[in-house]
């Protein structure tokens, strides 16, 4: 059954993509109905457990010490969703799919338990304080050699004593056919710099890479395979004049006029990514955000020792800065290609460049093209009339923009967003529901795009990098971006991170479209189009799909029946 109450303790299983504010109780379409979940072989997928205590009068004490048992076929995962404080959750002139506008708490860290011991074998502790929802995450990432078909769970609460307090259960329903593997290229930017500050471990240390490779293999188990690779200080989020902590990966050396280059530190990087699941690069831009007018935070050895030969100080068209590239870029692009690394690597030059800045963008453009050979260049461009005068072959237009891109019909399209990104369409704000996160999976089938960006898998500074913050209690980047735009995972003790209902959320929209793919590869293209329109009252684009979670949970239990039915038809499982 789905939801139990004893005299103290409710029980609701709910869907992964139920979110409510603190003090809300879960409405009809968050809870979990016999069916609604769904999963292909190899796929990380959870629902969630909410609990509630009332305080009984005359009894003593001020909340409930419960146990938590599973029992199934496969062991889940339990977290905590915890809610953060929030105080800019939208901007101004924000749209109504949002969850609310008010500064307050709203639930997104999800804290990793572990089982402690009880008298009846292991179990979870939760504490439950009187009327008030605590949320349980349950994941698990399915097994390949799990039979498809149906499985059932249970949830078994218990007291110290091990007596039964409550339960209730719930089903899997497996697919006979496995996640492809993913096509989509994904980069959350990854701000190595904002982990040597937050831990006070210097960068390069032992401490740091071991630091590093954490977060790598957290973002590569959700979805993440291209990563923006720091060869220097990234110029991005900077204050114009201002520096951030130098993170660079490759030592450069200046002997009068000549360069020398030690990629030493570049190999361990690109060997940490791909131990950890990262088999793509992307080459940290070369020019300064906005429009290319000035050149990077370069450290190099010289006579005078190591000093910053390059910065805000010196202009994109600078002599001095040509000559480095042209010293540095063919030896770089000579190192990629014996990594074995061609095909893999994506340059930048300037990050959202506008007409304004064509003149200085085209000519940085012209510099680094010749020296980095068959290399893609990339770069979020959301002015399409920019778009048309050749200056970036292969943009990034922000999915509020797309639309002049889409029907230019420009090959190779990729998509992302950012704290603009704040009306009508897909974006994974805190204050967002979590639907509104997911439906971008579904978008990205249908519009066959080929990458997605987002600029804060983990940047813990405020705005411009003019101070550092503790993204626990400032998710806001100091009140410029609503909370959660800048980062995805919490940097947790010990230097582990800590996940996100929204990191959570969006792998499952990579998984959406991982799966529709899968059902392409069987039915036919047509056939997937006709399954996601039914029930559409008009097409879905990136401005306008269902808002309500229902929907999307309705068409992977379609998508599902389809699996195994086209699979049944072929006369076998599909591994």
């Amino acid at each position: 059954m789905i939801e139990v109450m004893d005299m103290r303790i409710e029980v609701v299983l709910l869907n992964s993509l139920a979110k409510r504010l603190p003090g809300q109780d879960p409405q009809l379409g968050d809870r979990l109905q016999s069916g609604d979940w769904t999963a292909l072989r190899g796929e990380r997928t959870a629902v969630q457990l909410a609990l509630r205590w009332h305080h009984e009068p005359g009894v003593s004490g001020n909340s409930a010490t419960v146990y938590l048992q599973l029992n199934g076929p496969v062991a889940l995962s339990v977290s905590r969703v915890m809610p953060v404080p929030v105080r800019l959750p939208v901007y101004p002139g924000h749209d109504d799919n949002i969850l609310t506008s008010q500064p307050g708490l709203i639930p997104d860290l999800l804290q990793a338990l572990k089982p402690v011991e009880h008298p009846a074998g292991p179990a979870y502790l939760l504490r439950l304080t009187d009327g008030q929802w605590q949320v349980c995450w349950l994941e698990l990432v399915v097994p390949e050699n799990l039979a498809s078909g149906r499985h059932d769970f249970s949830v078994i609460l218990l007291d110290g004593d091990g007596e039964r307090v409550a339960d209730a259960g719930f089903d899997l329903s497996v697919s006979p056919a496995s996640l492809p593997p993913q096509t989509l290229l994904h980069t959350e930017w990854f701000h190595a710099d904002c982990l040597a500050d937050y831990y006070r471990v210097p960068v390069r240390s032992e401490a740091w890479w071991q630091i590093v490779g954490r977060f790598m293999a957290t973002a590569a188990a959700h979805g993440v395979n291209l990563i923006l690779t720091p060869i220097f200080t990234p110029p991005l989020d900077t204050a114009v004049g201002g520096e951030r902590t130098t993170v660079q990966l490759v030592d450069v050396r200046r002997d009068g006029d000549a360069w020398s280059f030690d990629l030493t530190a570049l190999k361990r990087w690109i060997d940490l990514a791909r131990e950890n699941g990262i088999p793509n690069l992307e080459i940290a831009h070369l020019f300064t955000q906005w429009g290319a007018r000035a050149t990077p935070k370069i450290m190099a050895w010289t006579e005078n020792g190591l000093e910053k030969v390059f910065g805000w100080d010196t202009p994109a068209d600078s002599p001095a800065y040509r000559a480095f590239l042209e010293a540095f870029l063919p030896r770089l692009v000579a190192s990629l290609n014996a990594w074995g690394l061609a095909g893999h690597v994506y340059f930048h030059i300037s990050d959202e460049p506008s007409l304004k800045d064509l003149a200085s963008y085209q000519a940085a453009r012209d510099l680094v093209a010749p020296l980095i050979g068959d290399y893609p260049v990339i770069d979020a461009l959301s002015d399409f009339a920019f778009y048309q005068t050749g200056a970036v072959t292969k943009p990034i237009p922000a999915n509020n923009h797309i639309e002049p891109f889409l029907e230019a019909q420009v090959p190779g399209l990729w998509t992302y967003y950012c704290c603009g990104q704040h009306q009508v369409v897909s974006n994974r704000f805190m204050a967002m529901p979590s639907a509104r996160c997911r439906i971008l999976g579904v978008q990205l089938y249908r519009y066959r795009i080929e990458g997605f960006l987002q600029w804060g898998y983990n940047f813990y500074n405020s705005q411009y990098s003019v101070r550092h913050l503790n993204p626990y209690v400032e998710n806001d980047a100091d009140g410029a971006f609503p909370a959660g735009d800048a980062f995805l995972v919490y940097p947790g003790p010990g230097g582990v991170p800590e996940s996100s209902l929204r990191l959570k959320v969006f792998h499952q929209a990579l998984n959406d479209l991982r799966a529709l793919q899968l059902l392409e590869s069987l039915v036919g293209r047509v056939a997937v189009e006709d399954l996601i329109a039914q029930d559409l009252a008009e097409p879905l684009t990136f401005t306008n799909y269902p808002k309500d979670s229902s929907w999307i949970i309705g068409l992977r239990r379609r998508v599902h029946a389809a699996v195994t039915s086209a699979i049944g038809q072929k006369g076998g499982e599909n591994t």
